[in-house]
């Protein structure tokens, strides 16, 4: 069974939303945030209700995810040897009703559950661009019993 808590490391950012009569204005990352070591690539990809897309990890890069559309249960779990926090789960609920930046250190394994009845969208930032014939995605099984995380929905 997971463990559960915060993971060094990792940063959530809330943003703020600025609404009017015509709609509403967020800033979403700016470059005195500081939460980044560098600029890699940029990418969006959409999720259908239902689906989980876990576990995977970084040797080399950081991710910096957002959700604009649709909702997630994001699952980060930490695997680097040295960390004050290896072995903890940290779970967070991210999307269009809670608008936040998640930043993901090398050595964290990070996968999302889409909630609720439409697809998730998700922008995400890396610190290094995606290279196809050495790529840096460490592969986990969504259901690793290391990591013993039960994705299905609790009742509370």
């Amino acid at each position: 069974m997971s463990r559960l808590g915060q993971i060094e490391g990792v940063t959530v950012k809330e943003l703020v939303r600025h609404p009017d009569d015509r709609g509403y204005f967020e800033e979403i990352l700016r470059d005195d945030d500081h939460l980044l070591r560098g600029f890699g690539q940029a990418s969006l990809s959409m999720t259908y209700p239902g689906v989980i897309k876990a576990f995977h990890y970084h040797q080399r890069q950081d991710d910096l995810w957002f959700f604009p559309v649709g909702s997630a249960q994001v699952v980060l779990h930490d695997l680097r040897p040295d960390s004050s926090t290896k072995g903890i789960t940290q779970v967070l609920y991210a999307g269009e009703d809670h608008p936040i930046l998640i930043v993901i250190p090398v050595g964290v394994a990070h996968g999302y559950r889409v909630l609720g009845p439409k697809p998730l969208m998700i922008v995400y930032f890396t610190t290094e661009s995606y290279v196809r014939d050495q790529p840096d995605e460490h592969r986990i099984a969504w259901d690793d019993p290391s990591i013993g995380f039960d994705w299905t929905t609790q009742n509370r």
